[in-house]
């Protein structure tokens, strides 16, 4: 293990709590979280977060992806200031490189220490759901929806109740998308996630660009996406459809290590962790060893700890512990991490490539970005 993963484990570790922290047992909403951002920060980890802004202005930027050509990554390059933050060329046609998309990612990366008052201080987790769910609209049967699209800009897609929220996100990556306009929204919301990702001290992300923005026409319907009120049924139904399997299934559920959910947005209310802004295994570690009831209150059927009451799961991620199929990965997810994020790495590149017509093989076009906290 290198010295940055060494320091990377180690500051991980000293941010998760368990239900015996007197602190998470008394803590409210507003406190509970203030400490592991506090302690976050002094060891040179990021804040991430930002207000949510009121009104979305992602429109104001459709129309800018029409510019892109073929999805090969090259786009038409005629004034100076529409390209600024591009590599160096200044007319004719502009063809993105590694060190473009670095800029975009530190944009996002510098934007997010800087918005540190979202949620439990973060924007890393919603900017995680906007890439999942670009992406998890995918129907490998007819080769529609995915992240080749950025089809939630438009209403009929962001309104469907499972994105309901992530207007935050879109409007939080709108002064990037201003600043370097010559990126798709598509590949912009990806970047998002990835970056997200390793910034909440998560595993390395491989970034392939290529995604196109496309209209109206493109938008998915309803119900593509998983119900969190159902069982292991519908999320084999949900995810078969995408092409994954049993054991992929659970590893990307281990994204409920980060951040919470709104009962004004999905009706359901908590995080899933004490540590919501951080890249862990213990969503997994949590299923197993605290005990579960159902919480008693006027919202939907949701699970939650009995130690402090403070943690929440959903009918979802019960199923993974009840299906004799589910449980042992989650077993092996629970106790060895690293393998987790080995998993999680590959299942989530997976995800974000579903249905894009990539022009060069993954050896060619995939990317490593460099986190700002390494």
């Amino acid at each position: 293990m290198s010295a940055s993963s060494a320091a990377r484990v180690l500051s991980r570790a000293s941010l998760r709590s368990t239900p015996s922290t007197s602190a998470f047992r008394t803590s409210t909403r507003n406190t509970a979280f203030t400490l592991p951002r506090q302690t976050f920060r002094q060891q040179s980890r990021r804040g991430y977060a930002s207000e949510p802004t009121k009104s979305s202005s992602s429109g104001l930027y459709i129309g800018l992806g029409a510019l892109a050509v073929a999805g090969g990554g090259y786009y038409l390059y005629s004034q100076g200031s529409l390209f600024k933050g591009s590599a160096g060329q200044s007319s004719g046609v502009f063809t993105p490189k590694k060190e473009d998309y670095q800029k975009v990612y530190n944009e996002i990366a510098g934007r997010l220490d800087e918005k540190d008052d979202y949620d439990d201080g973060s924007f890393g987790p919603v900017l995680v759901r906007l890439a999942w769910h670009a992406s998890g609209t995918f129907d490998k049967e007819t080769g529609t929806g995915g992240s080749n699209g950025a089809t939630m800009r438009f209403a009929p897609e962001g309104d469907h109740g499972a994105n309901a929220g992530l207007v935050a996100a879109r409007d939080f990556l709108a002064p990037v998308k201003a600043k370097f306009p010559w990126i798709t929204y598509s590949d912009l919301w990806i970047l998002g996630g990835v970056c997200a990702i390793q910034e909440m001290q998560g595993p390395t992300m491989p970034y392939r660009p290529g995604r196109q923005d496309k209209d109206m026409s493109a938008c998915t319907p309803d119900g593509r996406l998983p119900d969190a009120s159902k069982g292991s049924k519908h999320l084999r139904d949900i995810f078969y459809r995408m092409g994954f399997n049993d054991q992929e299934i659970v590893a990307l559920s281990g994204g409920h290590a980060l951040g919470r959910c709104h009962s004004d947005r999905s009706g359901f209310e908590g995080p899933w962790t004490f540590s919501p802004t951080v890249m862990t295994n213990d969503f997994y570690r949590l299923l197993l060893e605290e005990k579960w009831q159902w919480k008693k209150w006027n919202g939907p059927k949701q699970y939650e700890d009995k130690t402090t009451k403070s943690l929440m799961m959903l009918p979802t991620d019960m199923a993974l512990v009840t299906d004799k199929a589910f449980k042992p990965w989650v077993e092996k997810y629970a106790k060895d991490e690293e393998l987790f994020f080995k998993d999680f790495s590959a299942v989530v590149t997976k995800l974000f490539e579903l249905g894009v017509p990539f022009t060069e093989s993954a050896e060619e076009g995939r990317m490593i970005f460099k986190p700002t906290n390494a």
